[in-house]
């Protein structure tokens, strides 16, 4: 069975009219015996003129190896609703998941899977149909051309010319981190290897007021080429501390 938008249509029809559309998944009957309602190709054809929507937010996701397309919703229900794991049926269907390997790669776009609204603030979810050694710059540069105001993925370096605001994992990595200092904290020994995360992490509790220590200067140089003038002043040695 192939769920179209035209088929929901006829689907909200079947709960918004009495004694029309009764087979919500074999519309064929509805038109053999008559009691298809009028206004649904109406309703339909009003619904492909109306304005497309622009989402706050947007979460992109994407394909790792080829036997995740059936991990997602499109794909199989009791598969998705498991850890991923290669299963011995899954190798079985390989002709046909080579095959659509093979048509994506060609020929496939960003498609929205899923569209939520929580009070004023609209958000999607889109399927990049690319696996991770495939590009996916065109689906963050259409999002921005919509208007989306924010848009997350697993992992990805932001591009300075992009207004649009990238969120990531490592994100939600430096806020787990923030909320995990108690209340009161006005400094912070600084240890670990430096990264991405480190920096940002370093720099939003700059910002809370919060001095950040190191113990060698070799790391001290590197997060202080990363803060401005202005928070550079939170940023100390940790022997500079010691009484």
């Amino acid at each position: 069975m192939i769920l179209t938008p035209k088929i929901f249509r006829f689907h909200s029809l079947h709960y918004t009219q009495f004694r029309t559309n009764y087979s919500l998944f074999m519309p064929f009957y509805d038109y053999m015996y008559g009691t298809m309602d009028k206004s649904s190709d109406v309703l339909y054809e009003k619904s492909l003129t109306r304005p497309e929507e622009s989402p706050d937010v947007v979460h992109l996701t994407h394909l790792t190896t080829p036997d995740s397309i059936y991990h997602i919703r499109l794909g199989f229900a009791s598969v998705a609703s498991k850890p991923y794991i290669s299963k011995w049926y899954l190798r079985l269907m390989w002709p046909l998941t080579s095959s659509y390997m093979m048509l994506i790669w060609i020929c496939s776009r960003t498609f929205v899977l899923e569209r939520n609204h929580f009070n004023k603030l609209k958000l999607q979810t889109w399927v990049i149909p690319k696996y991770r050694i495939q590009l996916i710059e065109e689906a963050i540069l259409d999002a921005e051309q919509r208007g989306v105001n924010v848009l997350s993925l697993g992992l990805l370096n932001r591009n300075p010319k992009l207004k649009i605001k990238v969120v990531d994992g490592s994100s939600l990595a430096i806020a787990v981190v923030l909320n995990s200092i108690p209340k009161g904290t006005t400094q912070v020994l600084f240890r670990g290897k430096l990264s991405k995360v480190a920096y940002f992490t370093a720099l939003a509790l700059c910002q809370k007021g919060i001095q950040v220590a190191t113990f060698h200067e070799e790391e001290y140089a590197k997060i202080n080429m990363k803060l401005n003038t202005k928070l550079g002043g939170k940023l100390a040695l940790s022997k500079k501390l010691c009484p």
